[in-house]
């Protein structure tokens, strides 16, 4: 109580029981000041005349103007006071309270207690800007956030999985969509809008947002620029997309505070098993406790006022729901792919390193150049799988993989029986991947032509030399036009005869 300061009407009733005759021990025991400053107030009140009865009490006013005249003889003056110039430079350097106490006690023996030194600090601060209540008309504005979720372990899987909690509330019902998500990915962000609108009902006339990369790319007070599905999305959705102005939170003052209410109110001492349980308890609970207490605004039962006021003012949802669609740029590489997470889908080679615009459904992956629609693909979630379009491929590439090894045994088969029992024996070999060999016997055909061919492949066998490279020579040197010489048709050593064995003619 010694520190404590007084307010000038607790001054003015404690005069009042002095003039009725009440002493300093009967004052202190009403628990209204203590002895010592009942004594001082006291001295002052009657040297001020203030007990005489046939006077007028002072009024609170100057009660206060004598106090700001006579500080000497303040009653509640801080004990903080006489180092308010140390204080003040410590408070304008952002040093906190508890220091700031920590500090005058250490090296200047202050006496008084940390509270003094924290009413000090608070009474001069900096006056913070005013704000002002806002009136939301039923249906007209939600507000939209995300805020830091729990780390769940999945009790099936083990899976850790970091969180985040979606909030959208109606800023005139204060009612609540929440859900929790594992990303902050485009796609999630506009699957729970959906999710929202739909638990809901309808759609508001404006979605109050902050600045996500999910919805926002570019941020500015003037021209924020909006990601280009999300558009798309309110565009299907018929409502306005609203950013709030770059570090300005106090726009979206309605969901912040249903972020801190989530936090602080359902998270604490709860335990979930999976990541559905915990949108099981959170959707219980803003339908049970969250729904049906007092608003300190609206005071209010949020789920009441919805259903009474607001719920009849949403915008009704469209007939057909519009497809989520996820817009991304994206660069055709030198493979003639794109890549778009983690998965890979072809687009037509004549615009190698050009970009392009994806659209991504649920089911679909669609690219565009210039507005023009240039390729579609079925969406692969799998990392690393690939969709390909023969035609999106250069034709060089698009003959080699379609001269496959049926391709090449159905063709030797139209050269000749020896070109066929060649391409057999090197598709045989057992370390060896001899398509392009093959490829390439056959490619001779064009230039040498069907007979030349076959009858290369058949001195190639019979010298036990069936390679590309030997049906190639032989082709060029013009073997194949010649007699083969059957005296050399076997080595020597399959005679049963020693190697060096001189034979006579």
């Amino acid at each position: 109580m010694a520190n404590r300061r007084f307010e000038m009407f607790e001054i003015r009733n404690v005069i009042m029981r002095m003039r009725l005759g009440e002493s300093d021990r009967k004052i202190e025991r009403a628990g209204l000041m203590g002895r010592r400053k009942a004594s001082q107030l006291r001295s002052i009140a009657r040297k001020q005349g203030w007990l005489n009865l046939s006077t007028i009490v002072p009024s609170n006013e100057e009660l206060e103007a004598f106090v700001r005249l006579h500080p000497t003889k303040q009653l509640s003056q801080s004990l903080a006071a006489p180092m308010s110039e140390l204080i003040l430079t410590w408070m304008e350097q952002g040093i906190a309270a508890t220091t700031i106490h920590d500090v005058l006690v250490e090296r200047y023996g202050f006496t008084g207690s940390y509270d003094s030194v924290k009413r000090f600090v608070r009474r001069n601060k900096k006056m913070i800007p005013a704000t002002v209540f806002l009136d939301h008309p039923p249906g007209e504005t939600a507000q939209v956030d995300f805020g830091t979720g729990p780390v769940i372990t999945d009790v099936h899987t083990g899976e850790v999985m970091k969180t985040w909690f979606f909030v959208m509330t109606l800023t005139c019902s204060k009612h609540m969509y929440v859900e929790l998500v594992g990303d902050q990915c485009v796609e999630t962000w506009l699957g729970c809008h959906r999710r929202a609108f739909e638990y809901f009902g309808g759609t508001p006339l404006k979605v109050v947002i902050d600045n996500p990369k999910c919805a926002i790319t570019r941020a500015c007070y003037y021209e924020p620029v909006v990601q280009r599905s999300y558009a798309e999305f309110a565009e299907g959705y018929s409502f306005l997309i609203s950013p709030c102005p770059p570090r300005d939170p106090q726009k979206k003052g309605v969901v912040e505070a249903g972020v801190k209410y989530v936090k602080k109110r359902f998270l604490p001492l709860r335990t979930f098993r999976s990541l559905a349980d915990a949108n099981r308890q959170v959707f219980d609970w803003v339908m049970g406790k969250a729904g049906n207490r007092i608003h300190g605004t609206t005071k209010q039962k949020p789920l009441v006022r919805f259903a009474e006021v607001e719920k009849d003012f949403l915008r009704p949802l469209p007939d057909i729901p519009p497809e989520l669609a996820t817009w991304a740029k994206v660069k055709v590489h030198g493979n003639c792919h794109i890549q778009f997470e983690k998965a890979y889908y072809s687009a037509p080679f004549t615009l190698m390193h050009t970009s392009l615009w994806l659209r991504a459904t649920e089911k679909t992956v669609q690219l565009f150049h210039e507005q023009q629609l240039v390729a579609t693909h079925s969406r692969l979630h799998k990392p690393g799988a690939r969709s390909t379009v023969q035609d999106h491929l250069p034709p060089e590439a698009t003959a080699y993989l379609m001269r496959d090894p049926q391709w090449c045994l159905a063709q030797a088969e139209k050269v000749g029986e020896r070109c066929l029992e060649l391409v057999e024996n090197l598709f045989a070999h057992q370390v060896l991947d001899n398509l392009r060999a093959v490829q390439g016997i056959l490619r001779l055909k064009d230039r040498y032509g069907t007979r030349r061919l076959e009858a290369a492949c058949a001195r190639a066998l019979d010298y036990e030399a069936g390679t590309y490279r030997n049906v190639k020579n032989i082709l060029e040197r013009g073997l194949d036009q010649q007699r083969m010489d059957v005296s050399i048709v076997l080595p020597v050593t399959y005679t049963g005869i020693s190697r060096f064995t001189r034979i006579a003619n």
